[in-house]
Formats: structure tokens, sequence, C-alpha cells
């Protein structure tokens, strides 16, 4: 939440240029208030899980959270019962014939990386999503393959496959520490991940209108910010609980898939040893952050919002 100083104050200039949010009294005086609208678009199979672990990260902010959950028109989830989707779950065809607006809109990654983004039996509609975010949603998080459909579909930025898993626990670097979406981050982050494909820095570097928050030398982009779609792009898993990587690993062990143990994720990376979780902070920061600039941005008259 930002603080109220007075302009003229010598704290004003600097903590805005640490990327503090700060207010003048004036506009604080202005300010309405009321629910802020979050969506989730699930696209993963196991859905209960998902929207726990987005749900528990946006339920922490001191903000009142309107939660909503999105799926698919026409795609059938073979691993979430059929009455809590029908129970919780809109499809976006009918969210989008009501004309309603939202202030955020997460979309979520999907294990569908090896396909053609065309590929994808439900590319259509999800292009229409990407589209009707840009009249209907404030600011949109796109989550891994998430993330990346939007890039490709608002900049043609490729993803790219990788010859083995990208898999474990890895070192960011805050390349950008004033901005809004990474306030209170450490210069070195800590970030589970978890893909077979990757995006390119020198072809994100070649997109202006794209910019680099975080970014490991190991696996590539992890933050990148599109402000002229009102987006953010984060391509791995700060939601992830503390055994996710290893309910994956597991999963694929017991399958017979060759998979390696996720890195500098175990102690001392031993799978017979209890993973502890070194995230959790950052992934609350994020989100808290995201819903914050959404707070300060988002129109009080939804009616607005796109316009």
């Amino acid at each position: 939440m930002p603080i109220t100083l007075q302009p003229d104050l010598p704290a004003f200039r600097i903590l805005s240029d640490e990327g503090v949010m700060v207010m003048s009294p004036g506009r604080a005086a202005t300010q309405d208030i009321r629910p802020i609208r979050i969506a989730l678009l699930n696209l993963m199979p196991k859905k209960i899980q998902t929207e726990n672990q987005f749900a528990r990260l946006i339920g922490a902010t001191p903000l009142q959270i309107d939660f909503q959950l999105i799926r698919m028109s026409d795609h059938e989830s073979r691993n979430t019962a059929a009455d809590h989707l029908e129970s919780f779950y809109r499809p976006f065809s009918e969210v989008a014939a009501s004309g309603e607006k939202f202030d955020g809109l997460i979309i979520t990654g999907a294990p569908i990386e090896h396909l053609p983004f065309e590929d994808v039996t439900y590319w259509d509609e999800l292009r229409r999503v990407f589209d009707w975010t840009q009249t209907n949603v404030h600011s949109t998080m796109g989550v891994c393959w998430g993330g990346m459909a939007m890039a490709w579909h608002f900049h043609g930025l490729e993803k790219h496959l990788l010859d083995h898993k990208a898999f474990g626990c890895f070192r960011h670097h805050n390349l950008a520490p004033a901005s809004p979406y990474l306030r209170g981050f450490s210069d070195d982050v800590l970030v589970p991940v978890s893909r077979w494909t990757e995006v390119h820095q020198d072809q994100i570097d070649a997109r202006p209108a794209l910019t680099t928050l975080l970014a490991s030398e190991e696996v590539g982009p992890c933050l990148v910010e599109d402000p002229g779609h009102r987006a953010v792009y984060i391509f791995n898993h700060l939601e992830y609980d503390s055994t996710t990587l290893k309910d994956e690993y597991d999963r694929d062990a017991a399958a017979g898939k060759e998979i390696n143990v996720p890195l500098n994720y175990y102690p001392e990376d031993d799978p017979a040893r209890t993973p502890s979780n070194r995230w959790r902070s950052h992934a609350h920061l994020l989100y808290g952050n995201w819903i914050n600039e959404i707070y300060q941005t988002t129109e009080y008259d939804m009616a607005k919002i796109g316009s």
C-alpha cells in the first residue's frame, strides 16, 4: 500500500526513484475505493490445486478481492470433476457475452508446450481472450505457457524447445529494482522453474515494447513487462507450493519417464529429504505488488476499463 507524503518533502522524490509507492495528500483525498475484481483463466489440468495456489497469494493482500474462475468454453478437463467446474467456473464465452470487466486477469500455463500454438485445440478462443483483455481487463498476468502464448500473440515472440527440461529452483537477477512489480525484492531471487520451452533474451531485446524485469543466467528471462498491452508475463512459477516440484518429480519417476532431480530444490539435491520453500516471500511480494499497482491505476468506474 502507498504512503502519503508532501510532494516537496525530499523523501517523496527519493522513495519514488526507488520504486516505493508514494502519493500526495491531494491524490489520496480523491481516491475512491471498491473491491478489486480479479479472474483466473485456469488452463491447468489439476484445476483445484492451481486455483488454491493463486487464491492463496491474491488473498494475502489487505484489499478486498472479488475472485472469479473462468475456463475455456469447449475444452473438457479430464482431471477435474464436472460438478466442480459446473459449480465454480464460467466458460469464457459466457463471460465475454456478459460484457463485464475485470481489474485483473491471470492466465495460467498448460502442459502443452511441445505443440505449436496454432495446434492447440482452443487456440482460436484463447486468441479472443487475449484481444478481449484489451477492452475488458485493466491488467493481465500471463504465467508460464500462458505468458509465452500472450507474447506470441501480441509480439510474435517465439518459444523454443529445450533439449532437457528446465527443472528446479534457479537464481534470478533483479534487473529493474525501481519497477512497481519488484518493490521489496532482493537483488537475487530464487524461483521454481518447470518447463520444456524458453524465450530468448535477444529476441525480447529486439522488441522495444517489452522489458525484462527478472532473468537467470541458467534458464533465461523470467518476468517481462508489456506496458502497451497492460500485461506482465512470468515464465516460471513463484505460485508453486513447497511440494509441487516434488510431486512432478515423483509422478514422472513412478511412470518411468526420463526426469532429472529438480536442481537446488532438495537439501543437497537428495530427493529422500524434505524440500524447503525459499521463494514464498517473493511470491507474495510479486502478486501483492501487482494487485497494488492495479489498485492505484484502475478506473473506479469499471465501465471505463479498457477505454
